[in-house]
């Protein structure tokens, strides 16, 4: 099974020059830069996630993790560790602080 796949992609003489001179191997240079471009973008979106939570995710912070856990239907009981990871609320205003313990 083939992991690559070839595309065609139109770039400026420029660009294409400019890689040359710092890459051999233009095509992995590309790979890594897009790659790079769609971890940002990423870490964008999940910023904006964070900074103004989708009302389930809210919903679910005002219900609380082990709550929610507890519904979980028979047999998927064991999907979540209520023993790991910190707990935090949703405050308007301020965004999501660690809850005290």
């Amino acid at each position: 099974m083939d992991t690559t796949e070839r595309v065609t992609v139109t770039l400026p003489k420029d660009l294409v020059r400019g890689i040359a001179r710092v890459e051999a191997n233009r095509s992995r240079f590309i790979a890594r830069a897009v790659e790079h471009e769609l971890a940002r973008r990423r870490h964008e979106e999940l910023r904006r996630s964070l900074d103004a939570p989708h009302a389930e995710g809210t919903e679910l912070s005002e219900e609380g993790l082990e709550d929610w856990g507890a519904n979980l239907p028979e047999g998927d009981e064991d999907l979540v560790d209520m023993s790991s990871g910190t707990p935090v609320q949703w405050i308007e205003g301020r965004g999501w602080v660690e809850e005290p313990r």
